[in-house]
């Protein structure tokens, strides 16, 4: 994947989801491009990837901590999971690749769960 293929689908899956209000870009280099999702003042998703050490990073943060996530390092992927955000999951399903569709709606569900949305 290329820095201008994540961009693009960020940027794609923003679009589809109702819950999401605007898309922006953060930050963009040769090899890294990091996006905020923002749903609310204090509520948002962040999708990093940096294509050269096989850095993603998808996090629902609320009120400037992690509610959700899924982060691939060094090619390998985990989730942290809603009920506690502050671990590593590792099971099949932790471990399983996700696009930022498929992160953006299992955190419409998560905002469903949580009352969020």
């Amino acid at each position: 994947m290329t820095v201008e293929d994540f961009a693009n689908e960020v940027e794609a899956a923003g679009r589809q989801f109702a819950y999401i209000g605007s898309v922006t870009k953060l930050d963009e280099t040769r090899f890294s491009v990091k996006y905020r999702l923002v749903v609310t003042d204090d509520l948002c998703v962040q999708a990093y990837a940096n294509t050269q050490n096989g850095t993603v990073g998808l996090a629902l943060i609320y009120q400037g901590r992690r509610l959700y996530g899924r982060d691939c390092e060094n090619w390998q992927w985990h989730r942290h999971p809603a009920a506690a955000p502050e671990t590593h999951d590792f099971s099949s399903e932790g471990v399983r690749s996700v696009t930022v569709q498929e992160f953006l709606l299992e955190t419409g569900q998560v905002l469903v769960d949580c009352g969020l949305i």
